[in-house]
């Protein structure tokens, strides 16, 4: 079920939010348990068995080890026993026909395998398991005794799916006291309703543009064309994936929860080491505390802390998907960001802000044709067609006719990429004074109504981050 369909705006969300605010708050955290597993099961009915197994495995493996942890030896043999079930399952799920086709090319072999549908979002909750195992192993938290507390972080339907990833220490104690009030509740309805606004007027708008240039025969692609072809892509992805996580923090603000943001406008970025602290955030952070810091982090010598990176950006890469596009994309944020802490960083903070975003902004783009092509080969052919090698000529009449024509689009995403908009908004409801709430509820019931629309009249809606 996505968040942005009719039968959850005005169905399923309708009817969990009366019904929570209903029962009483002993009752709270079952309900919303249910509801999340019902979610789940609506677009995976077959994998609700393996979610429910994560949950009752990874609880009595957390007690385990919180009893053990007297005893180092036992506690860490039980740890790493629990690592290798959880990423031995998305292991198996994620990545074994990426392994079996790999081996087939270069071996004399043909393995058979049988291929099986990606259970949804299950990169995204055995990174929040993962983080309440080690922290509980690393005594930064205690190990949860109620089962029911324990099932909802695990299963909270508001980011089960595509995150943001939630790490057990950030709402602990949220799951058994948390405050509910208007002010959040509205605070988490124009959250949800500006996310629903990027993903459903933005991202899908822009998606289509981004569609009709990959359908293009390379053969007959300007350079033009593969340039917005390749800036539609970072503008979908980036509505779509900072839309769903803008719409996750709403919702968990309208059921008491306070989730950390997830985005802050990294196309506004200056180096490629500030963009990543700006994109996908809470992914960054979990690398960061569960793998490059135990790896030994900056303070290692020179080859180790370059080690570091490439392991770190290797994995982040395959984290997102089984191929070797992937793989390259995270080794080639992995090596730019090698070069700024060694000798790019030095050179760029002499030039002025507005070549250091260009500079970012042109490598992220690049990046971006490893992430959107279907293989390596494919990357690298459209590559060159962005830099004039087999292109169809510079300009090409498909190429003017999709960038006049959606010329106002491109001018609203440029400025929806900025804090521009939301300042203006900002300063907007200040000179209203005790009228900014009406023009608030104005300007947000316009947009979910736009959204509602949007979605009657298309058929165009994927979230692109589902398949991670």
């Amino acid at each position: 079920m996505l968040f942005s369909s009719i039968v959850f705006l005005f169905t399923f969300l309708p009817v969990i939010l009366i019904l929570y605010y209903l029962v009483p708050r002993r009752l709270k955290n079952a309900l919303l348990l249910l509801c999340s597993l019902v979610f789940y099961a609506w677009g995976e009915p077959v994998y609700i068995f393996l979610m429910i197994f994560s949950i009752i495995f990874n609880y009595i493996s957390g007690l385990d080890i919180a009893r053990n942890l007297k005893n180092r030896r036992a506690a860490r043999g039980s740890l790493i026993f629990n690592l290798i079930v959880n990423l031995g399952i998305l292991g198996f799920f994620k990545y074994e026909g990426f392994l079996l086709d790999s081996l087939n090319r270069v071996l004399p072999v043909d393995i058979p395998y049988r291929e099986l549908a990606l259970p949804i979002g299950i990169s995204f909750y055995t990174f929040q398991i993962l983080s309440y195992i080690i922290d509980v192993y690393r005594q930064n938290v205690k190990a949860q005794k109620n089962f029911m507390d324990f099932a909802l972080y695990v299963t909270m339907f508001p980011q089960l799916i595509a995150g943001p990833i939630v790490r057990y220490s950030d709402i602990e104690k949220q799951l058994h006291s948390r405050q509910e009030s208007f002010r959040k509740f509205g605070d988490g309805a124009m959250f949800f309703i500006r996310g629903l606004a990027k993903k459903v007027l933005l991202a899908n708008t822009i998606g289509m543009v981004f569609t009709e240039v990959t359908s293009l025969d390379p053969g007959k692609m300007s350079v033009l064309s593969a340039w917005l072809g390749c800036a539609a892509y970072t503008f979908q992805i980036y509505f779509d994936f900072s839309g769903y996580s803008d719409m996750a923090i709403g919702l968990g603000k309208m059921f008491g929860f306070e989730f950390l943001k997830n985005f802050d406008y990294p196309y506004i970025s200056r180096s490629i080491t500030e963009f990543w602290r700006r994109w996908h955030i809470s992914l960054s952070t979990w690398f960061k505390e569960y793998l490059y810091i135990p790896l030994g982090g900056n303070r290692v010598s020179t080859a180790k802390h370059i080690r570091n990176l490439l392991v770190v950006w290797f994995l982040t890469g395959l984290w997102h998907g089984a191929a070797w596009n992937f793989v390259a994309w995270g080794l080639y944020y992995g090596i730019l960001l090698i070069m700024e802490k060694y000798f790019l960083g030095r050179f760029l903070e002499k030039l002025p802000g507005l070549l250091r975003h260009i500079y970012s902004l042109l490598l992220v783009m690049i990046g971006w044709v490893f992430f959107f092509s279907p293989g390596l080969g494919n990357a690298f052919g459209y590559l060159k067609v962005m830099f004039g090698a087999g292109a169809h000529g510079f300009i090409d009449r498909e190429g003017l006719y999709l960038f006049f024509t959606n010329a106002i689009l491109w001018v609203v995403l440029i400025l929806g990429s900025t804090p521009l908009v939301h300042r203006t908004y900002e300063r907007l409801l200040e000179r209203k004074g005790q009228g900014r709430m009406a023009v608030g509820c104005i300007l947000y019931g316009m947009m979910f109504l736009l959204c509602v629309a949007y979605l009657v009249t298309e058929t165009y809606n994927p979230f692109l981050y589902f398949r991670f």
